[in-house]
Formats: structure tokens, sequence, C-alpha cells
């Protein structure tokens, strides 16, 4: 008799901050909320002892040993060393977007000493727009991170996950403030400041959102620039007052409110110099609709696009996106986190 497998299915979804980014690196208070957009990670055992990895949406595959990721694992932390230390870019931290599956997967085998008596595969897809400020590297590190657990029945708790998720995403972003993966994994709307998340019980709306491409620049790169020139700049304490009345907004569901501290926020990040000239042409056209609008993630610092920006307001958006060959997308509050969906 053949003996048929069902792949262990996890689903992991992204996630829109509200207000907060980049600053919530510095200990300032965030607003995120996770949406219905996804990640997901299936895995099934093979009859080899070889670990097979596809990434379907971005068509690359990978097949290793586990000798070959401990190497890759090595080679992995000595380039980040080096970004740390000035010689190496963060963009060359990693060769191709499989090594950061594959460092994950070796630091989950390492961490928990878990024993493989066979090989296995994995297959990673996800709707969620690629380095757009949705957090689609967080959702789909946390679905194959639990996904393998759960195949090989390693109880990964909630802070497990966000701990070893937030080590992986550091090859990549360079710092990540853990946002991305608490959201993920708790799903809901929160406010997270210095590691700790605060979940808000507020009735949400669905968000308009304007996809203006992805950034020519990646989120590390932004990162490690607006620290440059802003780490122990007062412009944070500026963001934090903009996050806590857009909070004090929704609580009271003031909706003239929240879009004057949208408006406000926006003008912060012009300052961190993260928008590009096409994307503040455009939300200036918005706001002379009567909208408003800002970036919802780490912006761009070269090229006319900065992925996901939020917009709010009542008038209506197409003409302008078509205008500027930018595509809206509506979503959906997401109150379910990381979840097994087949097993």
């Amino acid at each position: 008799m053949v003996e048929i497998f069902r792949p262990y299915v996890v689903k992991a979804p992204s996630k829109v901050i509200l207000s907060g980014e980049h600053s919530v690196v510095y200990g300032k208070p965030c607003l995120v909320t996770a949406v219905d957009l996804f990640a997901s990670c299936g895995v099934l055992p093979s009859q080899s002892n070889r670990i097979n990895l596809n990434l379907e949406d971005l068509k690359q595959k990978a097949t290793s040993t586990l000798c070959y990721l401990r190497e890759l694992k090595e080679r992995l932390l000595e380039n980040y060393q080096a970004c740390l230390n000035g010689r190496l870019s963060i963009r060359k931290v990693l060769k191709k977007p499989t090594e950061l599956f594959q460092f994950a997967l070796i630091t989950l085998i390492d961490t928990f000493q878990m024993e493989l008596e066979r090989g296995f595969f994995l297959n990673i897809k996800s709707d969620i727009p690629i380095g757009c400020g949705m957090g689609s590297s967080a959702a789909t590190l946390i679905s194959f991170i639990k996904a393998i657990a759960g195949f090989f029945g390693v109880d990964l708790k909630r802070d497990w996950l966000a701990k070893l998720c937030v080590e992986v995403e550091k090859l990549q972003h360079g710092h990540s403030s853990g946002v991305d993966a608490y959201v993920s994994i708790n799903g809901g709307l929160c406010k997270f400041q210095q590691g700790k998340a605060e979940s808000l019980s507020i009735e949400q709306k669905p968000l308009l959102l304007v996809n203006t491409g992805r950034p020519k620049s990646t989120t590390g790169q932004a990162v490690m620039a607006v620290k440059s020139k802003f780490e122990k700049s007062s412009i944070w304490d500026d963001f934090e007052q903009v996050t806590l009345e857009i909070q004090n907004a929704l609580f009271k569901n003031n909706q003239e409110l929240l879009c004057d501290q949208i408006r406000k926020n926006h003008r912060l990040l012009v300052q961190l110099g993260i928008v590009p000239e096409k994307v503040a042409s455009f939300i200036v056209d918005l706001e002379k609709q009567g909208n408003s609008a800002k970036i919802c993630g780490a912006g761009a610092i070269s090229g006319q696009t900065a992925g996901i920006v939020l917009v709010s307001g009542t008038h209506c958006i197409e003409d302008l996106c078509k205008r500027y060959n930018f595509t809206p997308l509506r979503v959906s509050p997401q109150s379910t986190g990381a979840h097994v969906i087949h097993c």
C-alpha cells in the first residue's frame, strides 16, 4: 500500500502600521494591525535525507543537507557581523531569498536539538505584496517556523516563535523591532513599544491602501540610513505624540482627528528622507481631495516607489491611482494570528 501524507500547513497574516514606523526602533510606541493577506507554509516528508525548499511566488528552489545548512549558518553570521562592523552592506548579507529560510531552519533545528530521521519538502506561498511594508518576510517566516515545529511535534511557545523570527530577520533588515512577528503570531490590533505589546480592543473598519510598488531600497537599507542621521534626534518624541493622538482618534472614532494626525505623521516621515518625490506628490494630490495618507513601512531612500500607503478619507481615489500607475488595495482587520489549517 502506498503511504499518503497530508501536508502540515500553517497560515500567518500580514500587517499594516497605522503609526510609528521607524520610531518603534527607538523605543517609541507603534500602532499596528493584522490584515487579511496571508503567507503559508506546507511541510511533507520525503523518502530521502535531503531538505527541499520551494518559494512558490519567487519561483526559487533549494535542496540541502544538514551539513550544508550548518556551513551556511556560519557564513551568514560572519556576513552579519561584517555588516555591523560597517564592512558589508545589509543587502549583501544574503545572496538569495532561500538562504533566509535555510538559516531559519537550521537555527530551529539547533535551538531545539531536533533529530531528523529523513528529509522533507517545504513549500511557501503568499498573497502579501513583497517588500512593501506589510511584513511579508515576518509572515512567511512565522508560517515556516511554526509549520516545521508543528510537523516535528515541537511545542513552540509564542514568545519563542517571535524570538526566532526576530533572530532570523536581522539578516535581512539589520535590526528588527519584533512588531511584525508579534502581530503575525497574535493577530488583532496592538500598541507595541520596547518589545512589549498591548492588545487594543477597538472596533476596526476595512482599510484603504495603495501599493506604489516595491521600493528600490530594502527595509534594512532604509533603517540603516535613518539611524545614521536621526538616532539621537528629538524627532522620535514628535512621532510618539502623533501615535498617541492616532490611538485616541481610533478610540473615539474621530475621523477628523485621525486624518489630521495622519497628515502630521506623513510630514515627519518626509523629514526622515524616506518618502520618494513621486509618492509625496501623490499624497499632496490626495490631500487636495480632502483625504490624508502616509507610507506604512520603511519607505525608500532611492527610486520613486515606497511600498504601501495608508489612505484615510471618503473621497474616491481610483482615478488618481490610475494617473500615478499605483494600485488601490482594500483589506480587512484580521483578529486571528498564525494558525494551523491542515495537519
